[in-house]
């Protein structure tokens, strides 16, 4: 690849792409029990994140979505981190993708005076785990939460950032 993936704000016309790159690392590289029915945000992306201090970016490459990332506003200069998937071959260190769209987020959190980033994944998720407390993020307890954070089914493993 000769060029880094870039961070877009996303619209519309990014959704077909957004929903597929999503559903298969979900469905078919880690087999986690979720459907696109359990995901009704992802085809109301607009109203769902793009509103108060939340937003949601796509990472493209040729054209292509090769990654996502949400932040969805909970209140109470709160957000909660949701829908961060790279494509396979758009991971690691060589291409920095997850890294360029989370310090996108962060610079978006801090232009709208978030103080509290949350975030929920799974247990297979291991090297999002590692990425997440290389960048900031500290393991807390899912008692820990905001009472508003929307917990997923799937989601065991819980982090917080905080926004200086």
């Amino acid at each position: 690849m000769s060029s880094a993936p870039v961070v877009k704000e996303y619209f519309d016309a990014y959704q077909a792409q957004v929903v597929d790159l999503i559903l298969h690392i979900q469905q078919q590289e880690y087999d986690i029990p979720i459907t696109k029915e359990d995901q009704p945000d992802l085809f109301n992306i607009e109203r769902f994140y793009q509103t108060g201090s939340g937003n949601f970016w796509v990472a493209i490459h040729d054209d292509k979505v090769v990654g996502t990332i949400s932040l969805l506003d909970i209140g109470h200069h709160k957000v909660a981190l949701r829908k961060m998937f790279v494509a396979k071959e758009y991971r690691g260190p060589e291409l920095k993708t997850a890294y360029r769209l989370l310090q996108h987020a962060i610079a978006w959190a801090k232009e709208k005076s978030v103080k509290e980033i949350y975030l929920g994944t799974t247990a297979q998720f291991l090297a999002a785990h590692r990425f997440y407390e290389k960048n900031g993020f500290a393991s807390i307890e899912r008692s820990e939460l905001p009472d508003r954070f929307p917990v997923v089914h799937v989601d065991t493993v819980f982090y917080k950032y905080v926004v200086d």
